[in-house]
């Protein structure tokens, strides 16, 4: 009940000040909460393509097939520069360091969410190392919702493609887990750690 009162709030005063912030958008915002969970059901299809099926940029423009993950469980998550969530980087990087033999951790900077990635990216690429010593591979900008969506992010939100999930990112550092085979196997949203036990469950740790 506490939690409906403020998300009735929030939308008044959002109206309120509809000319800064969309209603729509501070509403994804308040959802965007650690019980918003989906994992991969035993009745689900069979995905008409894997990761492995795509091809994208690194930060620097170098292509990379994601075939070279093969193997590995990879987390894929759409990061931003100048967010709330922003200092989950320092988790992120350390999560990497411990189990990236493993697990393998991939960034790809979006400017969906109320342009908070608005740089380039070498600003981008420059801005994670400085301040979080960023190891992991970072990816170009990246639409992940949207009429411009990446093929990439279309499959990771399309039940036809992967097999069962439909949940976009609802904001920014939302993750996605791909098992060993290149399948989708988990979505959790945006407050979701690597050290939360929902998650470590999730990449077998």
């Amino acid at each position: 009940m506490k939690k409906l009162l403020l998300l009735v709030s929030v939308g008044v005063l959002a109206v309120t000040l509809s000319s800064f912030v969309s209603v729509k958008t501070i509403f994804n915002f308040l959802i965007s909460d650690k019980s918003e969970v989906a994992v991969r059901p035993a009745s689900a299809a069979a995905p008409s393509k894997s990761l492995y099926d795509f091809t994208v940029n690194s930060i620097e423009g170098k292509t990379v097939p994601l075939k070279q993950y093969r193997g590995k469980k990879v987390v894929i998550l759409n990061t931003a520069s100048k967010c709330g969530f922003t200092p989950q980087f320092e988790k992120w990087e350390a999560f990497y360091k411990e189990h990236g033999d493993k697990v393998v951790v991939l960034g790809f900077p979006s400017n969906n969410f109320k342009s908070q990635d608005p740089g380039t990216n070498s600003e981008i690429a420059e801005f994670c190392k400085k301040n979080y010593g960023v190891s992991f591979p970072m990816f170009e900008k990246t639409e992940v919702l949207g009429e411009n969506q990446s093929p990439l992010y279309k499959w990771l939100s399309d039940k036809s493609l992967n097999g069962w999930n439909d949940k976009v990112p609802t904001w920014n550092f939302c993750k996605y887990v791909i098992n060993e085979k290149g399948e989708l196997t988990h979505f959790f949203a945006s407050k979701v750690l690597p050290t939360d036990p929902e998650f470590k469950s999730a990449v077998g740790i």
